[in-house]
């Protein structure tokens, strides 16, 4: 699916076209993989613990339609396919980096020092703020 051709019209801001490409639960941890050294299909689903072969085959195709992964076909014996990120994938990787150092500082941080419970306050999040 190509950007764009998701939700065509329905977008209200740039995060949430962001998020249409890298929603679901395994992208963002495809982005990563990437990001280290270009991957074959099986090291990607062998790092990816719990992904299931048919979730990863239809997220890498869903991220290589959006410009954001290559697929790269070697026609050797037995043949192997490569994938790596696009120099749009590296730039998306680079906008979420930030988002993993908050991750980091407030989730991780806080798992550490006693996770958020159910009754505790938590600041809202407000527009503009």
């Amino acid at each position: 699916m190509v950007m764009g051709r998701r939700r065509p019209g329905s977008y209200v801001c740039g995060v949430d076209a962001a998020m249409d490409v890298i929603g679901g639960k395994w992208k963002v941890l495809i982005l990563w993989a990437l990001a280290v050294r270009p991957h074959r299909f099986g090291e990607l689903r062998r790092e990816l613990h719990g992904v299931t072969e048919k979730v990863l085959a239809a997220h890498l195709r869903e991220l290589e339609a959006d410009g954001i992964v290559h697929r790269e076909e070697y026609d050797e014996v037995p043949p192997h396919v490569e994938y790596s990120l696009t120099p749009k994938g590296v730039t998306l990787n680079a906008a979420l980096e930030p988002l993993g150092v908050w991750g980091q500082r407030n989730v991780l941080a806080s798992a550490t020092a006693g996770e958020v419970g159910e009754d505790d306050d938590v600041a809202l999040i407000t527009r503009g703020a």
